[in-house]
């Protein structure tokens, strides 16, 4: 089973690849403060889809280059801003 994950897209200027931001709350070892934590991701995205501030669900893939490893499912929620 393929892992999925929904972020927030933090780059769209490459052609056919986002970065995507997924935001998580975790507890710290030690001194037990809630910390707030991301995670980056490169995404694939074929058709130019989603754009800066959008909110994405990504999937995970085989190896596309260097850095992407994920492929754009969908656009959740597109951006207010125009």
């Amino acid at each position: 089973m393929k892992r999925r994950l929904t972020g927030v897209v933090t780059s769209d200027l490459r052609d056919k690849t986002l970065r995507v931001e997924i935001s998580r709350l975790y507890q710290h070892p030690k001194y037990g403060k809630i910390v707030r934590g991301r995670t980056v991701c490169h995404a694939h995205d074929e058709r130019n889809e989603a754009h800066t501030g959008d909110t994405v669900e990504i999937i995970e893939s085989r190896p596309l280059s260097k850095t992407k490893r994920w492929q754009l499912v969908r656009v959740v929620k597109a951006s207010e801003q125009v």
